[in-house]
């Protein structure tokens, strides 16, 4: 049985690549922050506590993961969105947005890339933004842009050293998700044109299975209609 790692499992991609991974026969462990609980019932899930922003909270899991299962697939799905233009962001607004969408990812890769190297494999999925590859989307979201930017960055440093070793990593990079929190922010949108959770799932499986071990582009572009 393959073994996927994931963060941010308990939100709507997070739920969605759960129930994905558990569908194709892997064991799912899911991060879960200090205290919390994935907030959906779920049969096969072990869960762990971890605070991302904390380099050896995670380190310390990941540790523990590694001396029971090998990590053959990583999703690091966490961060956090903010508007703002050069005018409106600080530095603590510009903190908040590298901790949330940075640390959370080098933090949990880190170790995680490591192991995959000793193992000669595995792959890593990350979430971009389209703010950060496009300057007119990422000039009124300019902390949130520069914080994801610098995963893609991450990613390609990543591929660099790991292709030795058969370890990759992959920058998966929605349009605007169809859920419900996104609905109600904009009502008038045609929801229709959104890319489904569950669509973003089946390409992140695809990327991790033996039928995608040939695809080696850091970015995978998911825009839908959008």
């Amino acid at each position: 049985m393959k073994t996927v790692f994931i963060t941010g499992a308990s939100g709507n991609l997070g739920k969605a690549a759960v129930e994905k991974f558990l569908a194709e026969g892997y064991k799912v462990l899911a991060i879960v922050s200090p205290g919390k609980s994935l907030g959906f019932d779920i049969t096969g899930v072990e869960t762990f506590e971890a605070d991302l922003t904390n380099e050896t909270s995670i380190e310390n899991v990941v540790t523990t993961i590694a001396s029971n299962y090998k990590i053959d697939a990583a999703l690091l799905l966490v961060g956090g969105f903010a508007m703002g233009t050069i005018q409106d962001t600080n530095g603590a607004g510009l903190q908040k947005m590298f901790s949330l969408n940075f640390d959370t990812a080098y933090f949990a890769a880190r170790p995680i890339f490591l192991q995959m190297m000793k193992q000669s494999g595995g792959r890593i999925v990350f979430v971009g933004a389209r703010p950060a590859l496009n300057p007119a989307d990422g000039k009124s979201t300019l902390a949130y842009a520069l914080s994801k930017s610098l995963v893609f960055k991450l990613a390609e440093l990543l591929n660099a050293e790991g292709a030795s070793n058969n370890v990759v990593s992959h920058v998966i990079v929605p349009s605007i998700i169809d859920t419900q929190v996104n609905r109600a922010a904009m009502p008038t949108a045609n929801f229709s044109d959104w890319v489904k959770a569950g669509d973003i799932a089946d390409t992140i499986f695809y990327l991790c299975s033996d039928q995608g071990s040939a695809f080696r582009d850091t970015v995978v572009k998911l825009y839908g209609r959008s």
